[in-house]
């Protein structure tokens, strides 16, 4: 019977009963009695166990009792027919080995339900949760339906630097990169670090976003989008930030605003439509464990436009709610930054369904935005979804070199690194567009999790960079 290969538990709950097979993955749960064992056995391809049926008279008692949570197994057994109601199939075993014990009271994973605040506390271990498993397999469905969506659209995946010298969203945030000896730094005439001396013969830093050489990849080949880690230095303890995350970031040569909005829309609505398509499994245990409006939240985005508003019109509306005794946390008038609580409003209560944001002020924006005939706002857009507020961020891009590099000048911006960036609107230059959707920020979305801790397998925060 050594010949017999193993079969995913996956395929083996799809498959027909009537055929002796193995199985291996690790032990959710034993029970029973004296006579006949019940083992439910994970091997991470599903979110379902396959029951193991052991008759006790078979298999050695010591042998028995290490078959504990957490242990795992390889299981040879006939696939019968399930009397039990939950699954079509359980396997008879015939033959079981122990690869790996694992103490019952040591394993911090139990039966019980834990909190996903003491997950986070042993988080070496908790992707073997349901929980976890459940998210991995979702996160993985949509990387790979990102990079479907645009290969099939013609775009060509460009990989942008993690180490630069330019800072794409102007805030300062920013992780450097050295191998200066930090116990004798050395000085120039000016009293300043002498980066004359690091690595790159420069200050660099760890990239806050791929946008910048991902406008080069557009005026080269037309249409790109990068898909990797970027990183932002903030001091936040907020549900929603992470110090280091993943970003999509299309760039597209010859689209304007309008061309942009369509395709973050149509985007998104792939992303939800392939989970649900693909992830039914464990988009219904999450719906079940954590938010029971989840899928209904998930299909509620497909078959809608997206309301499309201005910053002006969404002010007014927002001062509206106010007077008419709607409380916020933060204040609003024209000129603010949105928060969360504030695009919530509007998506979830004001409009019910997500709302696609544009024409912001072009002082709350950022240096590339195309400005308006107005002088006053820039052709900004920002899509807002329900729970999490602003999900993609994105502009089109301003093409003219005289406005561009007047605006650099109004914010005091340094030219010196630059000047590469700029050379774009100098040779060639022609309308152009892109935007960001935060990965983890969509995976809230999809998975109904909470805490952007969650739906990233080893979570960066501050104070906090385990393994």
């Amino acid at each position: 019977m050594d010949t017999v290969k193993r079969t995913k538990i996956k395929d083996l709950l799809a498959s027909e009963p009537g055929k002796t097979v193995r199985a291996k993955g690790w032990v959710r749960t034993k029970r029973g009695n004296k006579q006949v064992k019940f083992i439910a056995l994970n091997d991470g391809s599903t979110i379902n166990n396959i029951q193991i049926v052991a008759d006790a008279t078979l298999f050695d008692e010591e042998l028995l009792k290490r078959v504990t949570t957490g242990a795992s197994l390889n299981v040879l057994g006939e696939l019968v027919p399930s009397i039990g109601s939950g699954q079509a199939v359980e396997i008879q075993a015939k033959e079981i080995e122990i690869y790996g014990d694992c103490d019952p009271m040591r394993f911090p994973l139990q039966k019980k339900d834990t909190s996903l605040e003491y997950l986070r506390s042993v988080a070496h271990m908790r992707l073997r949760t349901n929980t976890f498993g459940a998210v991995l397999r979702i996160r993985h469905a949509m990387a790979f339906a990102i990079h479907k969506f645009f290969n099939d659209k013609g775009f060509v995946y460009l990989n942008t630097p993690l180490i630069t010298e330019s800072d794409a969203e102007g805030a300062g945030d920013m992780f450097q990169v050295t191998t200066l000896d930090l116990k004798n730094i050395q000085l120039d005439k000016k009293g300043n670090v002498d980066f004359s001396r690091d690595f790159f013969g420069k200050k660099t830093s760890l990239t806050v976003s791929g946008q910048l050489e991902g406008e080069l990849g557009a005026t080269a080949v037309g249409e790109i989008y990068t898909f990797g880690p970027t990183f932002r230095a903030e001091n936040s303890n907020t549900p929603r930030h992470l110090a280091e995350f993943w970003m999509i970031e299309p760039e597209m040569a010859f689209y304007d605003i309008n061309d942009d909005m369509e395709l973050a829309e149509e985007f998104v609505k792939y992303l939800v439509q392939y989970a649900l398509d693909n992830c039914m499994d464990d988009l219904q245990f999450l719906n079940d464990k954590y938010d029971d409006g989840l899928i209904e939240r998930l299909r509620s985005v497909l078959g809608i436009s997206f309301e499309r508003v201005t910053y002006t019109r969404a002010v007014e509306i927002l001062e509206e709610a106010i007077a008419n005794g709607k409380q916020f946390e933060f204040p609003v008038h024209w000129g603010t930054d949105f928060q969360s609580e504030h695009e919530r409003y509007l998506v979830e209560q004001y409009f019910k369904k997500p709302v696609i944001l544009i024409d912001f002020p072009k002082d709350i924006k950022a240096f590339y935005m195309k400005q308006n005939e107005d002088g006053r706002t820039v052709r900004g857009m920002d899509v807002l979804f329900p729970k999490i507020g602003e999900i993609i961020g994105g502009s089109e891009r301003e093409a003219s070199l005289e406005k561009l590099e007047q605006r650099i000048d109004e914010l005091g911006m340094s030219r010196k690194n630059l000047e590469w960036y700029i050379d774009t609107r100098r040779y060639g230059t022609v309308p152009h567009s892109g935007f960001g959707l935060g990965f983890e920020r969509l995976l809230l979305f999809v998975t109904g999790m909470a805490n952007i801790r969650d739906v990233i397998p080893f979570p960066r925060t501050p104070k906090n960079a385990e393994f």
